[in-house]
């Protein structure tokens, strides 16, 4: 049976005070607070609880060294501006809000061209499907590969861009043959893109900023989620959807010739 506190013989204190460790001048002053009660209940005892209190906080005041604050660096508007404009939050962030806007326009515009080729809602629902599927398979085979080593960031940024452009230029063509390749090829890139451009995020932010880099990169993502279809849209009023998708893949071919810009810069 294990001995208890009261059972133990004069000199075998708790195991902060035993010999052989470490002695710590706040844990004594802590329990020595706490048996405040036990020493004024000693009759024969010269001084009061409170007193004791009061000699112990003192004396542990003056024997725990004072810990100073740890320096915290402060940031400025003008840095939050550096960071956000800097090539390594840039390239992904853009990569992230094309493949949005190509993701949110081909599911948003999908059933007007569906409407065009002359078919019905039936096959609106089979396209939406695949894209979604194409979306999901292809995200966690390239993380894995990223993994392994086998694609890099900038690799698979560039290379997801580019099927996502393929994506785009295949939903200007006519018929359910263009509609098919056009929800394949932005569904692979945009899985392709998704987990390798938020990986490269976190490989270039510091871990204190970490959270902020990832809001910031949601917001751009966002910004591409809703311009997307503003533009497609705009564009679809002024001209014909055909066109509308010309202006995105435009934009899209903008977004990966500035990562394959910060791509050449880097293998230098």
């Amino acid at each position: 049976m294990r001995e208890s506190h009261r059972s133990r013989p004069l000199g075998r204190g708790p195991r902060s005070f035993q010999a052989g460790t470490r002695f710590r001048p706040a844990r004594f002053a802590l329990y020595s607070a706490s048996s405040t009660s036990f020493v004024s209940s000693l009759g024969d005892w010269p001084c009061s609880g409170y007193e004791t209190t009061a000699a112990v906080a003192i004396w542990a005041a003056l024997a725990v060294p004072a810990v100073a604050p740890r320096p915290r660096a402060r940031q400025t508007l003008a840095d939050l501006v550096r960071r956000l404009t800097d090539a390594s939050f840039l390239r992904p962030t853009s990569a992230l809000a094309a493949a949005t806007a190509a993701l949110s326009v081909c599911g948003g515009f999908l059933p007007a061209s569906v409407a065009a080729a002359g078919l019905g809602p039936v096959a609106t629902g089979a396209a939406v499907s695949v894209l979604a599927l194409c979306a999901a398979l292809t995200q966690p085979r390239a993380g894995r590969a990223l993994d392994n080593g086998k694609i890099t960031t900038a690799t698979g940024i560039l290379a997801g861009m580019a099927i996502t452009l393929g994506g785009l230029a295949a939903a200007m063509i006519p018929g359910l043959v263009g509609m098919l390749a056009a929800v394949v090829g932005i569904g692979v890139g945009t899985g392709i893109i998704t987990p390798v451009a938020f990986t490269a995020l976190a490989a270039a932010t510091p871990a204190e900023r970490l959270g902020q880099t990832m809001g910031a990169a949601e917001l751009g993502r966002e910004l591409g989620d809703a311009g997307g279809p503003l533009l497609v849209g705009a564009v679809a009023t002024a001209a014909t959807l055909t066109t509308g998708y010309g202006a995105l893949a435009a934009v899209v071919l903008g977004a990966a010739l500035i990562g394959w810009a910060g791509h050449g810069r880097s293998t230098r």
